[in-house]
């Protein structure tokens, strides 16, 4: 059974960084795609990012590109967000997914892709505020 545990989250002030963790279970890491996605209060899911592992492409979206970095440790069975630069609308609740593949629609319409994820984690609280 696919299982994923996000930590790390927590309150950081404008500017700020932290790195959450998913950590998998139940599969091997390297032969899936991990995403993160996050949710605000009053807001829709978005996706921030898709690693597709095994050497693949990796896939940011605009808002996220160049103040936040994937990366995996299949070893460890565990995959990393780093956020840099953190702002008060980067508050949400973050989730890591897992798939065979980021899908077509990764990031794209009111889904965001996200039905293509068939493992979640249960969330962790980022809250960007001064």
């Amino acid at each position: 059974q696919l299982q994923l545990a996000e930590s790390g989250g927590g309150l950081v002030q404008p500017g700020g960084s932290l790195r959450l963790s998913c950590a998998a279970s139940g599969f091997v890491l390297d032969y899936y795609a991990i995403a993160w996605f996050r949710q605000a209060p009053g807001k829709e899911r978005e996706a921030l990012v898709c690693d597709s592992g095994s050497g693949g492409d990796t896939n940011y979206v605009d808002s996220v590109k160049g103040r936040f970095t994937i990366a995996r440790d299949n070893a460890k069975s565990t995959v990393y967000l780093q956020m840099n630069s953190l702002e008060p609308d980067d508050t949400a609740v973050y989730y890591c997914a897992a798939a065979l593949g980021c899908g077509p629609t990764f990031g794209t319409g009111r889904n965001q892709g996200a039905n293509y994820f068939t493992a979640w984690g249960q969330g962790t609280q980022v809250t960007v505020s001064s």
